[in-house]
């Protein structure tokens, strides 16, 4: 099984680009999806249907803004709508579905800088988030979180760590927080593999970051402890660019 997950910052957008042939050529199993910034009804998601996907969508309530999907072969056996918080909820930043042998979310962690309070609304997410997986991590055993985090755990996970130690993506809380949440057993998926520097999911569009390789890894696959036998290979894709991150990659039996 290949699961890919990316932030397309935009799918209409993605979809002129050519995302569709980019699926049908990296013909994943599970394609998660975050910040669509659409409603489903404003996409033919014919196309996807097409290709062999169900499909299903949590966008936000607010046009054009934040929204995560999944793409899955296989049909879910149970599908959940955010965690049961409205103040989150309305912004589509969670979605799960349950597949006969394994569970899935698409996340999408808000971002922390750009807009006044987003910091204190970001901390408010990461510990209602944290309690809701707590809670279910009890019910559901083989459970995988793709997703954008925004969050860079390690100084490998960041071109410059010295310059921002102080900005929101690599704040000592923040980091902390990505500890205390993998200890409620979860492996980094991407760097039970690669253990090197220099690989990223994010660069700014600006200051020709991505040329510069000046990147932060804010993308991850955090898989349960139980499923870590049945992992194969993770990585990135960092050529491909229908966004200003890359996909993830997880194959696993």
């Amino acid at each position: 099984m290949k699961i890919i997950s990316y932030n397309i910052n935009g799918i209409r957008s993605g979809i002129n680009k050519g995302l569709i042939f980019w699926i049908k050529n990296s013909n994943p199993d599970i394609l998660c999806l975050q910040e669509i910034k659409a409603f489903p009804e404003q996409i033919n998601t014919s196309i996807f249907e097409k290709l062999g996907y169900n499909h299903y969508w949590f966008s936000s309530k607010k046009k054009g803004y934040s929204g995560v999907s999944i793409l899955s072969k296989e049909k879910a056996t149970h599908i959940e709508y955010g965690i049961g918080l409205d103040s989150i909820d309305k912004e589509g930043r969670v979605l799960r579905i349950d597949l006969k042998k394994i569970s899935i979310i698409s996340l999408y962690i808000p971002s922390g800088t750009n807009i006044k309070n987003r910091l204190n609304f970001k901390f408010f997410f990461m510990k209602k988030f944290f309690v809701y997986i707590k809670e279910i991590k009890n019910k559901i055993n083989n459970l995988i979180i793709c997703g954008d985090y925004n969050i860079c755990h390690y100084d490998i996970d960041i071109y410059d760590p010295k310059s921002n130690k102080n900005v929101s993506g690599f704040l000592p809380e923040e980091r902390k927080w990505m500890t205390l949440f993998m200890n409620l057993g979860f492996i980094d998926s991407f760097r039970n593999y690669v253990k090197e520097g220099n690989h990223y999911s994010w660069w700014n569009y600006r200051y020709n970051s991505k040329k510069n390789n000046k990147g932060w890894r804010i993308d991850y696959m955090l898989v349960s402890d139980s499923l870590k036998k049945r992992m194969k290979n993770a990585y990135l894709l960092p050529e491909v660019v229908f966004s200003d991150h890359c996909p993830t990659v997880l194959e696993i039996n």
